[in-house]
């Protein structure tokens, strides 16, 4: 059987195509967190396998954090985030913009951490929720600390 070309000039897509590659890692990932939100639904939180679905739901839901906030918002000296393109900044006031990742991540942070407050420490949600506290905290961490900090032999540390 003879394989099939595309009739698009190498190098071009389809805009469907497009969409895909271009949100493929956040649609894989969003998928990994619905899973593991069916697999703990349906476990007990008091066995290994109960208690690692839930540490999987807080740990990919920080992936999933970690690849779309980088994407939309900045953080200006953060080897983590992209560089905002200049016209914003005639826009949008010049701290917001520089610092948005952070200033989102700390809004929604206070979120998950009143969330939190509020929910049984015991229950299975209580247990998820202090998961995610403790990553939102991580990812956060890991935004301001590679603002100041370097690590030799990384992209970012050159």
């Amino acid at each position: 059987m003879a394989r099939q070309t595309s009739t698009h000039p190498p190098g071009r897509h389809t805009r469907s195509s497009s969409a895909r590659q271009s949100h493929s890692l956040s649609v894989v990932v969003a998928g990994l967190v619905v899973m593991w939100l069916f697999l703990y639904a349906r476990s007990d939180p008091r066995t290994h396998l109960g208690a690692f679905y839930g540490n999987a739901i807080a740990d990919w839901l920080g992936v999933f954090v970690f690849v779309v906030a980088t994407k939309y918002f900045f953080e200006v000296g953060s080897g983590e985030s992209r560089k905002p393109p200049a016209h914003l900044h005639a826009r949008v006031g010049r701290f917001l913009l520089a610092h948005s990742l952070t200033v989102v991540l700390a809004l929604t942070g206070v979120v998950w951490v009143l969330v939190y407050q509020r929910s049984e420490v015991d229950s299975k949600t209580g247990q998820v929720i202090g998961n995610i506290v403790s990553d939102w905290t991580q990812v956060l961490g890991l935004v301001v600390l590679t603002k100041y900090a370097r690590e030799s032999g990384s992209k970012e540390g050159n």
